[in-house]
């Protein structure tokens, strides 16, 4: 692909997408940003932000005029929704770079878990296509841990499920990082890139790493799944299933780190401690 000088971020309002935007610009790559409603969308200056909505594939058309690479979060749509967005995006441009999951799993011929399956659905019509794509496949976000920011204003507690399960949390500027070179260089066509942050942490750790971050100490409290489901309204419930499923998995079997972004970027993946300095002022 000839260098590229514009690019469509869809989901531009996200961590990662807000990332991909930001780092974009960066490097003197026009970013064209989509949004439903333009007007309510907070993104830097110089950035143009497009009407448009992944429901309503045909409007993304006039987003997609002399765009060479899009960048794609997939929101909460039904995966066989992709469909048509994909195949409108491939008439208009090259290239996509998609954040998936690293709950997928390419050895299997049906997904063995909904979230897998969520993600599957978006990526098939992308590899049926003429488009050249990178899948991005994180194995856990650090903003997930945002979930904790009321508990953490009103007090010094955490109280979750599953507190010994360990996991290697991404800051969203490394996804970002890997996201920025597939958009704009030929190295990363075809590549699934399975993603970690550098070490696996317990969640009670994680907790106390925020406490350091805030320079208070903050102490986890262990409850039972059932209370801890009874949480989690951000997620579908099919999905919390099989979120707890997958803690109570890592007590015993700790995620552990790949060393993709350090052989992408050239640079180390930044430690959750740096993701909890960064973001301090969430839980303030």
């Amino acid at each position: 692909m000839a260098q590229t000088k514009q690019v469509l971020v869809i989901g531009a309002t996200g961590h990662v997408g807000g990332q991909v935007v930001s780092q974009l610009a960066e490097k003197d790559v026009a970013v064209r940003a989509l949004a439903r409603t333009p007007a309510a969308a907070a993104l830097p200056t110089g950035v143009e932000v497009v009407p448009g909505d992944l429901t309503t594939p045909e409007t993304l058309i006039p987003a997609l005029d002399g765009v060479d690479a899009v960048y794609l979060t997939w929101p909460m749509l039904p995966g066989d929704a992709a469909n048509r967005v994909i195949e409108v995006i491939a008439e208009h441009t090259h290239r996509i770079v998609l954040l998936s999951s690293g709950a997928v799993r390419d050895d299997v011929t049906e997904q063995d878990n909904p979230i897998g399956k969520a993600h599957a659905l978006v990526e098939q019509p992308i590899r049926d296509s003429d488009l050249e794509w990178t899948f991005l496949r994180p194995y856990g976000f650090a903003t997930n841990t945002l979930e904790w920011a009321p508990q953490i204003r009103a007090g010094d507690v955490v109280r979750g499920a599953y507190g010994a399960a360990s996991s290697t949390l991404l800051h969203e500027a490394d996804i970002a990082a890997v996201a920025v070179l597939a958009l704009t260089t030929d190295d990363h066509v075809g590549a699934r890139y399975e993603l970690s942050g550098p070490t696996s942490l317990s969640r009670a750790e994680q907790v106390a790493t925020i406490g350091a971050a805030l320079s208070r100490p903050l102490t986890w409290e262990e409850i039972t799944p059932a209370q801890a489901k009874a949480q989690m309204d951000w997620v579908p419930e099919e999905f919390a299933d099989f979120i707890l499923n997958g803690l109570a998995a890592m007590v015993d079997s700790p995620g552990q780190p790949t060393a993709t972004i350090q052989e992408v970027t050239g640079a180390p993946a930044r430690s959750y401690a740096q993701w909890a300095a960064d973001h301090a002022a969430d839980f303030s």
